[in-house]
């Protein structure tokens, strides 16, 4: 099948795509909207103003402040979505990627709450990451799901364009965790949990499901 990245309902593939990503990963900076959706951030900044114009997006001030999707905004990215797996044929191909990646995402949740707790005297308490064996344990058991989760996003890139970075950024992220940089398991923006988690949101938006 090829692949497509095909926008919809009303909305040209520009905002589409910003507002999908936006979607996915939450209240967040032009530029960093911009860097999800491979635009320039001056790109990024203009499409959201328009969105804004028309309330499907928000802008927040202050120090946490950031752009964020409204209700009306969700309501137009289903329908964005709907029409996009209408018009590509690939709901199959994302429906068995997502049975792929569920999973996995037990044994990758269990393993990034297990780095940051662990067990002390019978007694469950935040990692102070002086037990090397634990930390080592953990790591290679989230090595082993990001190897098999870039099969996933290999598959998922294969029929939607859009899915594209979900793999380079898992394994950027288990990199730099390996190499001692330990935010990049779960504290950091584009931690291996992060990333997981948008990769997540963006399966259940796409076929229309529940997180729980």
């Amino acid at each position: 099948m090829a692949r497509t990245d095909a926008s919809a309902a009303d909305l040209p593939a520009d905002e589409f795509r910003v507002l999908h990503t936006l979607r996915c990963i939450g209240a967040s900076s032009a530029g960093r909207i911009a860097d999800r959706a491979r635009l320039s951030e001056g790109e990024a900044e203009s499409v959201l103003i328009d969105l804004g114009a028309r309330g499907l997006v928000t802008k927040s001030s202050g120090p946490f402040g950031g752009w964020s999707i409204t209700p009306a905004g969700r309501s137009a990215d289903d329908a964005a979505v709907t029409a996009e797996l209408a018009a590509t044929g690939c709901r199959a191909g994302v429906e068995a990627a997502f049975g792929r990646f569920s999973g996995l995402n037990e044994v990758a949740l269990e393993a990034c709450t297990d780095f940051q707790m662990r067990m002390v005297d019978g007694v469950r308490r935040v990692n102070d990451h002086t037990d090397r064996r634990h930390d080592t344990r953990v790591l290679r058991q989230l090595a082993s799901v990001e190897r098999r989760g870039q099969e996933v996003c290999n598959d998922l890139e294969a029929v939607l364009d859009r899915f594209e970075g979900y793999g380079d950024r898992l394994s950027d992220a288990m990199q730099r965790a390996l190499a001692g940089e330990w935010e990049f398991v779960v504290d950091h923006p584009d931690s291996f949990h992060n990333v997981w988690f948008q990769l997540h949101e963006d399966l259940l938006v796409t076929l229309g499901r529940p997180r729980h």
